[in-house]
């Protein structure tokens, strides 16, 4: 079925904040279950004058990337059928492969805590205010300076980082056992987008401020050695500021060799989605347990999970759809 749509482009001046207007006609071919697709989302919408604007500043193609809630999580959107495929396929770790922050890492930083008896303990709601500084040992830091710290804890500034460091050590093994246990299992369709893009001859690689063995072990466990000798790691300290800077994103396209503009995130959190849009990426937000409710506008699309069949959300051609959109700047 085809469609001629006649769009409106509506963006702020980046120098002057007065919105320009461009109108252009694209014709696009889609499903009769695409169409439904796109439809109820779009219309779910249209009650709010806010959000219609929001939708029409990220059209492309005459069709808004969407954003699903809980509520319509069932719905799964195709792409069009294109050649367009990522040059590489850029995933987070926490929470986008394993939802694993409230029962790995908060309960293996809480053990380590407990094991040196310096009197710490995070609960859930002060672990999701941490997560939004990038980084273990950045996050115990920040914590004790802003509470105090530990009496067995060094006075000396450089003598305290290495504190950091040896605490940072014993929590990550302590997780990687409860990785290594399969204790915490990859969430629904990471597997099979995975898949698709190896299947395709597409680069993948996993993007994490988290250290670099426990990302491993999270890749070699749970998606089996056969896919993890295909899948590159950039993980820990890699790189000297952490997301959301865009460094560790630009560093996975520079070694892979491929443009920034060509590659897909997959993210969780919003420091996540800023590092990625810093690096001129595509980014789909896959909401997880701690980011449910964060703000994520600037998203090329929004769901719940991956999801696998039949209850899938996205597949590989869907995310190639996100690069055949057309921006205005």
């Amino acid at each position: 079925m085809a469609s001629t749509t006649t769009t409106t482009f509506v963006s702020p001046s980046s120098t002057t904040g007065i919105h320009r207007r461009r109108s252009s006609t694209t014709t696009t071919s889609f499903s009769p279950s695409q169409l439904r697709c796109f439809a109820k989302q779009r219309f779910s919408s249209s009650s709010s004058s806010s959000s219609s604007s929001s939708s029409l500043k990220r059209l492309g193609a005459g069709i808004a990337p969407p954003k699903f809630s809980r509520r319509n999580a069932s719905v799964r959107c195709s792409a069009p059928s294109s050649e367009t495929l990522p040059s590489a396929l850029l995933f987070d770790c926490d929470g986008v492969l394993v939802d694993t922050e409230k029962d790995g890492h908060r309960v293996s930083f809480n053990d380590t805590f407990a094991e040196k008896e310096l009197g710490a303990s995070w609960d859930v709601d002060l672990y999701g205010e941490l997560l939004k500084i990038g980084g273990g040992k950045e996050r115990m830091t920040a914590f004790f300076n802003k509470v105090g710290w530990p009496e067995k804890a060094p006075k000396g500034e450089a003598e305290r980082k290495d504190f950091i460091a040896s605490l940072h050590k014993r929590k990550t093994d302590l997780f990687m056992a409860l990785i290594e246990k399969k204790l915490l299992p990859l969430r629904p369709g990471v597997a099979k987008l995975i898949d698709q893009a190896l299947a395709k001859g597409i680069n993948v690689a996993v993007c994490s401020t988290s250290n670099e063995k426990a990302v491993s072990a999270i890749v070699s466990c749970l998606l089996g050695p056969e896919r993890a000798e295909k899948i590159q790691i950039f993980a820990g300290d890699v790189v000297p500021r952490k997301k959301p800077d865009p460094a560790i994103y630009l560093l996975a396209a520079s070694t892979l060799g491929v443009e920034p503009s060509s590659c897909v995130v997959v993210e969780d959190s919003g420091i996540g989605l800023a590092a990625a849009k810093a690096a001129g990426m595509k980014c789909i937000v896959t909401k997880s347990g701690y980011t449910a409710e964060e703000d994520f506008l600037n998203a090329d699309a929004v769901f719940d999970c991956i999801g696998d069949p039949p209850e899938e959300r996205f597949d590989l051609a869907f995310c190639g759809s996100l690069l055949e959109k057309q921006y205005v700047s």
